[in-house]
C-alpha cells in the first residue's frame, strides 16, 4: 500500500524544545529524526513500498514523488525550509491530487502526518474513523519520539513473515504487502480473520480450471535467506582463512523451496492452492512483469469452504491418481470443472421470456407451423404449446391463451380434404383445453396438456412426453 508522508513546515514547528543537555532542538528536528527512523526501517524491511514526501504550510509542495529510493527521501528531509501558517485543508487537497494522479481513486494509501494539531480526532471522524493517532508519552524529547515511531512501525510497517509448507519441503517467506485481517459481514458474530504464519500448500491445479477468480487482495511472496553459520572448524584448518562471502552471495547459493516452486508453476502453467487458515484458501502463481522478469504472487480468496463455486469445496478435491479414471481424459481433451451444483439454479432454468413482441410472435408461429404438419409433428406441437401455455399462466396472460385457441380453431377449418382425420381432432382438442385454461375452469390431470387418440375401445388419454410436464 503506497505511503504519503505529509510534513508540517509552518512556523509552529520551529518552536524550541527544552532538553536536559546543552544542545537545543526544534519540533521540526524531532519530526525529521522520527521520519528518518521510519525510512530506515522501510529501506530494510519494506523495500517494495512506494513512498512520497510532501510539505505543507498555507500551501503544499511535492518534495519527492512516489519512489522506492529512501536515500532521496532522507536527503529531502535534511533540506526542509520554514514557511508561514498551517492550512490542513489545502494540504489534504494536495494529497488527493497526488494520489489520484499516480494511482487513481481505487488504490488505498496510508497517510502519515507530522503536525502539532489538536483536531486530528475530528479529522479522523470525518474521514470515516479508519485510522489511528500516535502521540508521544511523557516529555517531548528524542526518546519519546523514537518510542512513538516504534509503535507506528509495529502497527503498520512490520513485515509479515511466514513459513510455506509443501509436504516435507518448507521455506521462510515474506508476504508483501502485509495481509490485513478480514471481517465477513455475512456471519452472525463477525470476527476478524487473520492469515496464519504457516501457509500449507494443499494441491495444484491448472490455470485454465481456476480461470480468473475473484480475490480479496494480491501479495508478493519473497524468499527469506537463512544464513547457517558453521559451528565447528576442522582440525586441519589453517590459521589464514579465506575472505568470507557476503550474506547475499551465501543466500544466492543456498537452495530455496520458494524459488523451486516459482519456476515449476511458471513452466507447468499451474497454480498452487494454499490454506491460509481454517476454511480459508488462496492461490500461488507466477505473474510476469515483463518478458524476462516474473514474480511469485499469492491471491487471497473470500473465507469459506467453497470460495470458487465452479471448483466445489476445496476439501473435496483430490489427486488424479485416486480417481477411477483420468478426469482430464487420456489426451487432456476434457476437464472435470465446472462442478455441477446439486441443486439446479433458478437462473439456469429454461424459462420463456418475452421482452419484445417479436419473440411472442415467433413462438406462436412455431406452434402454427407444427399444427399444419399434424399428425407427424404431434410431439413437437404439444411441446411448444405446453411451453407457451405455461408462460401465459405464469404471467396471467389469459388473452394469449384465448387468442391461440381461436387460431387453432381457424387452422382446423382451413384443413384440406386430404388432411389426416387425426389432425382436426388434435387441433380442436388443443383449442378446447386452451379455452378452459383461459377461463380458469380447466381440470387437467397433473397440470399437463394431453392428447387423445381414437382406438377400438373408445377414446383414451395419453401423455405426449415427459418434457411436456410443468
Amino acid at each position: 500500500m503506497p505511503t504519503v508522508v505529509l510534513m508540517d513546515v509552518s512556523l509552529s514547528m520551529t518552536r524550541p524544545v527544552a532538553q536536559d543537555g546543552s544542545e537545543e532542538f526544534q519540533r521540526k528536528n524531532l519530526a525529521v529524526h522520527g521520519l528518518n527512523m521510519l525510512f530506515e526501517h522501510m529501506a530494510s524491511n519494506y523495500r517494495m513500498e512506494f513512498t512520497t514526501l510532501m510539505a505543507f504550510s498555507s500551501l503544499w509542495e511535492l518534495l519527492v514523488p512516489f519512489t522506492r529510493d529512501y536515500n532521496a527521501l532522507q536527503e529531502a528531509l535534511s533540506n526542509l525550509e520554514d514557511y508561514d501558517k498551517t492550512c490542513v485543508e489545502s494540504a489534504l487537497q494536495g494529497v488527493s491530487n497526488v494520489v489520484q494522479q499516480e494511482w487513481g481513486s481505487a488504490c488505498p494509501c496510508q497517510l502519515q502526518m507530522t503536525d502539532a494539531m489538536d483536531n486530528l480526532e475530528e479529522l479522523l471522524r470525518l474521514s470515516g474513523g479508519d485510522g489511528q493517532i500516535f502521540t508521544m508519552e511523557g516529555a517531548l524529547c528524542m526518546k519519546s519520539v523514537q518510542a512513538m515511531f516504534g509503535r507506528l512501525i509495529d502497527h503498520a510497517y512490520s513485515p509479515f513473515h511466514a513459513v510455506l509448507h509443501c509436504g516435507n519441503l518448507s521455506s521462510d517467506v515474506q508476504v508483501f504487502p502485509r495481509p490485513e485481517p478480514v471481517v465477513m459481514d455475512e456471519e452472525v458474530e463477525p470476527m476478524p480473520r487473520a492469515v496464519s504464519t504457516d501457509l500449507e500448500i494443499v494441491g495444484f491445479i491448472e490455470i485454465g480450471d481456476i480461470s480468473s477468480p475473484p480475490v480479496i487482495s494480491r501479495h508478493l511472496v519473497l524468499p527469506i535467506a537463512v544464513n547457517k553459520e558453521v559451528d565447528e572448524v576442522g582440525a586441519g584448518a589453517t590459521d589464514e582463512l579465506e575472505e568470507e562471502p557476503s550474506a547475499s552471495q551465501m543466500a544466492g547459493k543456498s537452495p530455496n523451496f520458494c524459488v523451486l516452486l516459482h519456476g515449476s508453476l511458471k513452466v507447468e502453467g499451474m497454480v498452487a492452492l494454499v490454506q491460509l487458515g481454517p476454511e480459508w484458501y488462496g492461490m500461488l502463481y507466477s505473474q510476469a512483469d515483463s518478458k524476462k522478469k516474473s514474480n511469485l504472487m499469492m491471491s487471497l480468496f473470500d473465507p469459506g469452504p467453497e470460495p470458487l463455486p465452479w471448483l466445489g469445496k476445496i476439501s473435496h478435491l483430490g489427486p488424479i491418481s485416486e480417481a477411477a479414471e483420468n478426469p482430464y481424459g487420456e489426451d487432456d481433451s476434457k476437464s472435470p470443472f465446472p462442478v455441477q451444483p446439486s441443486v439446479k439454479r433458478s437462473y439456469a432454468q429454461n424459462v420463456t421470456v418475452w421482452i419484445k413482441a417479436s419473440g411472442l410472435q415467433t413462438d406462436v408461429q412455431k406452434i402454427l407451423r407444427n399444427a399444419r404438419k399434424l399428425p407427424d409433428k404431434t410431439q413437437t406441437f404439444y411441446k411448444e404449446l405446453n411451453r407457451l401455455r405455461k408462460a401465459a399462466l405464469a404471467f396471467g396472460f389469459w388473452e394469449l391463451l384465448k387468442g391461440v385457441a381461436d387460431l387453432l380453431e381457424r387452422e382446423c377449418t382451413l384443413l384440406p380434404d386430404s388432411a389426416h382425420p387425426d389432425a382436426a381432432f388434435q387441433l380442436s382438442h388443443a383449442a378446447q383445453q386452451l379455452k378452459l385454461a383461459s377461463t380458469a375452469t380447466s381440470e387437467i390431470c397433473n397440470n399437463r396438456l394431453k392428447y387423445r387418440s381414437p382406438s377400438l375401445c373408445g377414446p383414451r388419454w395419453r401423455t405426449v412426453c415427459a418434457d411436456c410436464c410443468f
